[in-house]
């Protein structure tokens, strides 16, 4: 089934030394001490879920005996309804069809305020008492709307009780997957943020459990009597899949959202077609393309990598424009040259030590990435060229551009550079890409495993792509070097190339300006001007949800603890200590 969220990034470990063990920050991860701690959290886990059997609450019926409700509770609330309705669509799971012939760009759909759970209409419920109280839910937003979901899921007369039915009882993002679902994730990038999501989603319930138990602003919740961790699971599930940015009530500034109905809509390639209408105060849609009666309606969910596909919305998506795996890169502040380096790519707005990506597509690296490898690669006399003179400004700005190279020398060390690096991540990979599409030939590979391996597969198409790139530019500039060609000149009548160069190889992109020591991010799309769908826990404030989490790993490791026995306190061991390349997002 596929499941919606919002536009962004989650990182993941990249699990590699650096080619020069000095000059480039290494990414090693501590994969296997993660993945001890991964076992014996989800021992503690199992064992928590096995006293709590039985004890969920569970509506009567199947999820689709409940669309009916969900689509008369939406008309009668002012939605609309008329040109289609919720299917059954095999492997995409449940969706939406068109009743009628749709045009491209028509408004076909529209969701009032009053229908959306947001964290505005949290702090108005029976939550709102410990809302006010309580920093965490204050400082999380995804949290709060999680537990609001679940009070509203206890109240039989809650206005929501239509839509909150009519969701899935169960998930595919790894949350659910199987421990041998996620041990074929072992060696990719996306197995660290698999397990801090199921490390994260475990501290977070265990804290809550002792908060509903013992708050006293708690007492009238109906989780105090039954709160278990299937049940927190389940509606962090629903949030990480589901959650959107929209404007607060006055729009001064953003909030988290579930969107009923048009969260049923399901991905494709495309453009953002979704907004929110402030006058109107509603969610919109129009049709990302022509649509005829009985066809599939589809939604484009963002430039999302596989990896985000995979974690956030439990489903791999084949044709992805959009994929993509990450590489960390920096220059050593040990280096003679690091000063003159790190102004350089300072004044073409990069850092001078960042996560970058590799594509799925030609070329597999952006503007930045080339414009930083080139900086890099730079010599002493290249720098001063790009920092002296009167036109020195003027000259970062062919950085990023591929037609004009600092020297023939300095491109073939950074293409050299990029096909040794992609080549000692390929190694990295316990199994070859040839073993993991024979495994996937296998008819009886349960769908968690096909994602894993899929998403493991995809991870060294990029890289063995970006590394047959690698070879073809260092060969080109080896002969054009060996031919004594002359290196293109920039000057300033250049200017119309640099517009039209092919997309993605412009600079600068500036990445906002960010206090020493602060985690630097950068916003693919702005989430509010076009409605995007919301990675779980990627959003700025999420950032700083990570940081307030981290503060309550005592308490975490005590109720977890409590729950399964005193003596599993240091096996828990639930401590917020990260690597150095562990991302700083709150993924759950």
């Amino acid at each position: 089934m596929r499941h919606k969220v919002r536009v962004g990034f989650s990182a993941g470990s990249e699990g590699t030394a650096a080619v020069t063990s000095e000059e480039c920050s290494s990414a090693a991860a501590s994969a296997g001490k993660e993945w001890e701690e991964y076992l014996q959290i989800r021992g503690l886990v199992e064992r928590i879920r096995k006293k709590q059997k039985g004890m969920s609450i569970v509506f009567e019926g199947s999820r689709e005996d409940h669309f009916p409700d969900l689509m008369s509770w939406a008309k009668e609330n002012g939605a609309s309804c008329e040109c289609f309705t919720v299917a059954n669509f095999g492997k995409e799971g449940y969706g939406l069809r068109a009743t009628r012939d749709i045009k491209a760009e028509e408004l076909f759909l529209w969701i009032p305020r009053k229908m959306l759970m947001t964290v505005e209409s949290a702090q108005n419920s029976i939550l709102g008492p410990l809302y006010s109280q309580d920093r965490i839910l204050q400082a999380m937003g995804n949290v709060t709307l999680a537990l609001h979901l679940l009070c509203e899921r206890a109240n039989p007369a809650s206005f929501w009780l239509p839509y909150i039915r009519s969701l899935p009882q169960e998930y595919d993002i790894p949350l659910y997957y199987q421990q041998e679902d996620v041990q074929l994730l072992l060696g990719t990038q996306a197995v660290q943020d698999v397990l801090s999501q199921y490390k994260n989603t475990a501290r977070q319930y265990a804290y809550f459990y002792k908060l509903v138990q013992t708050h006293p602003t708690a007492s009238k919740l109906p989780l105090k009597d039954c709160f278990t961790f299937d049940d927190y699971r389940w509606a962090v599930s629903s949030v990480m899949t589901r959650q959107n940015q929209i404007p607060t009530e006055d729009g001064s500034r953003v909030t988290l959202a579930l969107i009923p109905l048009w969260d049923m809509c399901n991905h494709t390639n495309g453009l953002i077609t979704t907004g929110y209408n402030l006058e109107d105060d509603r969610c919109e849609c129009v049709a990302l393309q022509d649509y005829k009666e009985n066809e599939q309606i589809y939604i484009f969910y963002g430039t999302r990598s596989n990896a985000e596909f995979v974690i956030h919305n439990g489903f791999f998506f084949q044709d992805n424009a959009h994929d993509r795996v990450k590489i960390k890169l920096g220059v050593s502040k040990s280096e003679r040259l690091y000063a003159m380096k790190a102004e350089v790519l300072a004044r073409a707005g990069i850092p001078a030590s960042y996560v970058f990506a590799l594509h799925c597509n030609e070329p597999p690296i952006s503007a930045q990435l080339l414009a930083f490898l080139r900086v890099f690669c730079m010599t002493e006399d290249e720098l001063k060229y790009y920092l002296l003179g009167e036109r020195a400004i003027n000259k970062i700005f062919t950085l990023g551009n591929s037609e004009f190279p600092v020297s023939w020398e300095n491109e073939i060390k950074l293409w050299t550079f990029l096909e040794t690096r992609a080549a000692l991540l390929l190694k990295t990979y316990k199994t070859t890409s040839e073993e993991d599409r024979s495994m996937l030939e296998k008819p009886d590979l349960s769908l968690h495993s096909r994602m894993a391996v899929q998403l493991r597969l995809a991870e060294k198409q990029i890289l063995e792509k970006a590394l047959a790139c690698g070879r073809a530019k260092r060969l080109y500039f080896q002969k054009k070097l060996e031919e004594g060609a002359s290196l293109p000149c920039y000057e300033e009548s250049d200017i119309a190339l640099l517009e039209n160069t092919e997309a993605d190889a412009k600079l600068p992109v500036i990445l906002r300006k960010v206090e020493e020591g602060q985690e630097i991010q950068v916003d693919e799309d702005s989430p509010l001007l076009n409605g995007m769908k919301v990675v779980y826990g990627t959003n700025a404030e999420a950032n700083r949800e990570r940081d307030q989490d981290d503060n309550v790993s005592t308490d975490v490791n005590s109720a977890l603890a409590s729950m399964g026995g005193s003596s599993q306190r240091e096996e828990a061991n639930l401590s917020a200590s990260r690597t150095e390349d562990e991302p700083k997002e709150n993924t759950v």
